[in-house]
């Protein structure tokens, strides 16, 4: 997605890394970068838009449920091997020990 004009920092950059800026994970003057591309970019900031819309649904709708570390950390590099266009086997994600478990799907 691109608005087809030049900006200082990449749409690509910028969706690549949302949800990084969404929940405030990145350095703040990445952040300062960000809201600079989205005063300029507006179908960058429309993006923007609804996944912060989406990420409040879901806290609204789930916000009580304590997700354990562990099981957050797999999930995450998971995303990560996704995200670099690695192959991620399916296989089940235990959670520390319990009898919890969640299957991994690409």
């Amino acid at each position: 997605m691109s608005c087809g004009e030049p900006h200082e920092t990449d749409c690509s950059e910028v969706l690549d890394h949302l949800y990084e800026f969404l929940d405030r994970e990145m350095p703040e003057g990445d952040c300062t970068k960000f809201e600079v591309h989205f005063e300029e970019c507006s179908p960058c900031l429309e993006k923007y838009g609804l996944e912060q819309a989406v990420k409040k649904l879901v806290k609204r709708c789930c916000g009580q449920d304590e997700v354990p570390t562990d099981l957050r950390s797999k999930v995450m590099g998971r995303i990560d091997l996704i995200r670099a266009g690695e192959a991620v086997p399916e296989q089940e994600i235990t959670v520390g020990g319990t009898d919890q478990a969640a299957t991994a799907r690409e």
